[in-house]
């Protein structure tokens, strides 16, 4: 098939991309129908501009869309990509790979300068959406006053100003192209694989955090080596002392005069 055409993995059946915009979603008037509960009657869009192409997320459907296994709002497609459309798979082929010179140097765009409590938002924000359960959207405001123990109010002057630092349009989805944007500069990463399979109690480190005692550092370090028992000491049987028992004291008595016998 000439031109990029996009292919739908339950069934194998292969839809052209139109010339500027192709409608994906379950209703019966879009351009790729998905016969999916879980995938919105006007799920998403593919746009071409040129020999490009990308997706948009309609933001009508709490699945979204995902490309190679991320959540995305908007995403530039390459050869090959596996679109996720709530739980219904589709790849895209047919677009041209651009190959670019060694002289090219590529830049990503500087991080803005966040404050102790912006970057407290952005990874509550985000940590659903780094999570490895499928359909999970970024957090809500009052998800993320809850997780930080403020309110509500405050938590969205703070994404006010975020929408603002990043150059995020106001639009629908602000918050998961904020995610989006926050995740593609590196500022928040996922949990080891490790550390999620594992309770909270059983982190490493965490073990202190989660009695509130304040033991980290022996978790950590492992548990303390039982103590041993003190051998016993001999014991050696001591004599009692003898009583000391202090005789009476009698007085003198003189002794009898002797008596005259008569001869």
């Amino acid at each position: 098939m000439d031109g990029p055409y996009i292919r739908i993995e339950d069934n194998g059946l292969i839809m052209p991309l139109r010339e500027d915009v192709t409608t994906i979603g379950r209703g019966k008037s879009v351009d790729v129908h998905l016969a999916d509960p879980s995938v919105s009657r006007l799920h998403a869009e593919i746009i071409r501009r040129g020999p490009y192409a990308y997706v948009t997320d309609l933001g009508l459907s709490r699945n979204g869309t995902r490309v190679n296994g991320r959540l995305v709002a908007r995403r530039v497609l390459e050869e090959g990509d596996t679109l996720t459309f709530g739980s219904a798979r589709c790849r895209v082929f047919g677009i041209a790979a651009e190959e670019f010179t060694a002289e090219v140097e590529l830049r990503r765009p500087a991080a803005p300068e966040l404050t102790r409590r912006e970057r407290d938002v952005v990874t509550s924000l985000c940590r659903p959406a780094l999570s490895d359960e499928a359909f999970v959207a970024p957090a809500t405001a009052r998800e993320i006053a809850v997780d930080l123990v403020v309110t509500e109010a405050a938590v969205k002057q703070h994404l006010l100003r975020l929408y603002q630092k990043f150059r995020i349009p106001e639009g629908t989805n602000r918050r998961v192209r904020l995610a989006n944007e926050v995740v593609a500069l590196g500022l928040v990463r996922p949990l080891p694989s490790a550390d999620r399979t594992q309770p909270p109690a059983e982190r490493p480190g965490l073990a202190g955090r989660a009695d509130g005692s304040g033991r980290a550092e022996r978790s950590r370090r492992g548990p303390a080596p039982a103590a041993q028992p003190a051998a016993p000491q001999p014991v050696v049987a001591q004599a009692a002392p003898a009583p000391q028992v202090t005789a009476p004291s009698v007085p003198a008595q003189a002794a009898p005069a002797a008596r005259s016998v008569p001869a």
